[in-house]
């Protein structure tokens, strides 16, 4: 095989030389690139190539690679009805960012036992561009609502750094078992994590939570606004099941037993509703997520109202 000369992407723009090769010559092992590197077989504008070197658009030159090292990126070869799923959950598209509506039980990642997901349907959300988007936060399998995804590497770095320092202010919907005493405030306790789960503990990591009240039927059930300020794992359903208003459905964080309800949908009821990326757009831009069907539901059948 001939050396090849190969001008990267406008996509590509900044990415390390090694994050490259892992992109596009994902069968290459890293021994074999460090070796290619060493050796001086891999150069970009004519110079010898480092590891970290950033990429700009040019021309790195590629040395003869063995059979099977040069097997470029793929697109996920998804089913007609697996890209009309996850094109029906858009609720938000430009040139820089997609938002989808992500329905409860549906995994952000694959992970053991789980091969449906959404990072496996992400190549259904490329539309007229040639990159398949980043995920570039997480939310939990169970809890419903927005996702954010970049739509290129310099918006997957934006937002990433805007979540990392907490400019992109999340608003969560929650139905729970019991109200909390006052009508509004701030939930600050640390957290720590505890096996599959996170626990409160004078050691924890400092966790902040701001919530309000938006109806209730007595001391029975609530639906709670959430906006968490920090951003611990399972923060959100800790911190309410430490105050004695546990999530409806929450099968984790609901005391020493998980209560059933035959009122209400088995699922956590737990929605990412609300998020503003204001800060990113420089102007006011803030998209909201309709509430799922068995959310819905349960607001109607604890007899509690929710105004958009």
């Amino acid at each position: 095989m001939s050396v090849e000369l190969i001008k990267v992407k406008e996509a590509d723009d900044g990415m390390r030389l090694n994050r490259w090769f892992l992109k596009y010559y994902p069968n290459l092992t890293l021994g074999r690139l460090q070796k290619l590197l060493r050796t001086k077989q891999i150069k970009v504008d004519g110079k010898r190539a480092e590891a970290s070197l950033k990429l700009a658009a040019g021309q790195p030159r590629i040395p003869p690679l063995k059979e099977g090292e040069a097997a470029a990126e793929k697109s996920a070869e998804l089913a007609p009805k697996e890209i009309d799923f996850i094109r029906s959950l858009v609720i938000f598209k430009d040139d820089n960012v997609i938002a989808i509506n992500k329905p409860s039980g549906l995994a952000v990642q694959g992970g053991t036992n789980t091969h449906f997901h959404v990072d496996g349907l992400l190549d259904g959300l490329k539309f007229e561009k040639e990159e398949r988007p980043r995920l570039v936060h997480r939310i939990d399998k169970d809890t419903s609502g927005i996702l954010l995804l970049a739509r290129n590497r310099k918006y997957a770095e934006l937002l990433t750094g805007a979540f990392r320092t907490h400019r992109l202010p999340k608003t969560y919907l929650a139905l729970t078992v019991g109200c909390p005493r006052e009508e509004q405030g701030e939930i600050k306790v640390p957290l720590k994590k505890a096996g599959e789960k996170m626990i409160v503990a004078p050691d924890g990591q400092s966790a902040r939570t701001l919530y309000r009240v938006l109806d209730s039927i007595g001391d029975r059930f609530a639906l709670v606004e959430a906006s968490p300020l920090t951003g611990r794992t399972h923060q959100i359903r800790a911190h309410l099941e430490s105050i004695g208003c546990p999530i409806v459905g929450d099968d984790r964080y609901f005391g020493p037993e998980r209560r059933k309800f035959n009122l209400f949908a088995d699922k956590l009821h737990l929605h990412a509703y609300k998020i503003d990326l204001s800060a990113l757009y420089n102007k006011q831009t803030v998209i909201t997520a309709p509430l799922p069907a068995h959310f819905k539901a349960g607001l109607e059948a604890a007899g509690l109202a929710f105004k958009n």
